[in-house]
């Protein structure tokens, strides 16, 4: 309750939002063709210039004295729910030259199913079936699957199975290969994630090599979210295991005549990986050319230095490396033939409360539209300084207090002297 007062008490000390205090204006392309809900999807540009959580970004309907405020909603497709715990196998072991077991699902869709598998330098094949009973029958086949360890080769391993989407209750495992029941200890299951769209936030094709090691910079500015680092990477070599080390610095504001000031970094690792190739009879398409960017504050901008480590092999012919955002939309209720305009660019604002956004519901036929370019505002006018005197002067703050030090100083040697002059 407390906390909820501070926010209300916040909110109405903020300043009033006004259409002449926004440095940037985006027209809003496609909205007002119909009427309902209208989704525009969001860039770096504007995460850019706006301040922090969009918290000065409005929707306006119409323009200058004449434009009205508009509720809106940001909407983010839900991140990939995190993967089940670890299911442990159920009827675990041998038929004929076959290692097979079942596991009992967990209510709910999921589709990539991760086998927990300690055999090493192996291909083998899964065979999988699903059924909604545990006794087998009626069973549907979902496909057969490549599992692999080649890591003292350099290239890899791979326990994923790209299931379909489904919900069986049960699914039963055949592996045909060198994978004995003691080397099966379960599987965790990733939930059906919602269709994520990226956005580009930077990119480069500026790579630096040293020794056995590939580094690519780039800077991303204040207030800019990133959640995936992309990896684009020609023909050659066709098959590559690379470790890649992720490296975000914030960077501070430098001040007056100084040196810009790095923070604390984060850091995170993963594998670059392409393997297109046939062991032992069995094909292996596996390409993995992404990661996850480390968790990082994104209030200040942001220096990244991406190391992709090559050990004794030819570099990898890196073509782009992209930071990437997952896609952001501001979804409104249009009225038909009205035009609107996004407005940012007021620190001094506070961020919207709307009933809209509390009880928003995304719709999956809304219009879709599009932010026009970035435009300074025409009728931009700084906001007048209402602070008090001694905050917008605060050097005249410490003359004044040198100067009074300066004549007590003199006064007190004044009476010193006076006082020795009596004696």
């Amino acid at each position: 309750m407390k906390l909820r007062a501070v926010m209300v008490l916040v909110a109405l000390a903020a300043a009033t939002p006004e259409f002449r205090h926004f440095r940037y204006e985006r027209a809003v392309s496609g909205a007002g063709a119909h009427a309902g809900q209208t989704c525009v999807a969001l860039d770096a540009a504007l995460y850019e210039h706006a301040t922090a959580n969009l918290a000065d970004v409005r929707l306006y309907r119409g323009q200058g004295r004449d434009a009205v405020e508009t509720p809106y909603a940001i909407w983010q497709a839900p991140a990939v729910a995190p993967p089940t715990r670890p299911i442990p196998p159920l009827n675990l072991g041998r038929k004929g030259s076959q290692t097979t077991f079942m596991e009992e699902m967990p209510e709910g869709k999921y589709s990539d199913v991760h086998l927990d598998i300690s055999a090493k330098d192996f291909v083998a094949t899964v065979a999988v079936t699903g059924a909604q009973t545990g006794d087998g029958r009626e069973g549907t086949e979902l496909g057969f699957y490549t599992i692999f360890d080649l890591t003292t080769q350099k290239l890899g391993r791979s326990m994923v199975l790209h299931l379909p989407e489904s919900n069986f209750r049960y699914l039963y495992f055949d592996i045909q290969g060198p994978v004995k029941p003691e080397d099966v200890h379960g599987l965790t299951a990733e939930r059906v994630p919602a269709t994520l769209q990226y956005v580009t936030v930077a990119a480069t094709n500026q790579a630096e090599q040293k020794g056995h090691e590939t580094t690519l910079q780039l800077r991303v500015p204040a207030h800019v979210p990133v959640e995936r680092v992309e990896f684009t990477v020609g023909a050659d070599p066709k098959n590559f295991s690379r470790n890649v080390m992720v490296r975000v610095q914030p960077v501070l504001p430098a001040h007056p005549g100084t040196d810009e000031q790095m923070a604390a970094p984060a850091e995170t690792s993963g594998t670059l990986l392409r393997l297109h190739t046939v062991r032992d009879g069995h094909p292996i398409d596996e390409e993995q050319l992404a990661v996850d960017a480390p968790a990082a504050d994104d209030r200040d901008a942001t220096r990244w230095t991406i190391t992709i480590d090559n050990g004794d092999d030819v570099p990898l012919g890196i073509e782009t490396v992209q930071l990437e955002m997952t896609e952001r939309k501001l979804c409104f209720d249009a009225a038909a033939g009205a035009t609107y305009t996004l407005m940012y660019g007021d620190a001094a604002v506070a961020a919207p409360r709307y009933d809209y956004a509390t009880l928003f519901a995304p719709d999956a036929h809304a219009t879709v539209a599009t932010p026009g370019p970035e435009q300074a505002n025409p009728e931009y006018a700084s906001r007048p300084d209402t602070r008090p005197f001694t905050e917008r002067h605060p050097a005249l703050l410490w003359i004044a207090l040198l100067l009074v030090v300066i004549v007590l100083g003199g006064v007190a040697l004044r009476t010193a002297k006076s006082g020795a002059l009596k004696g």
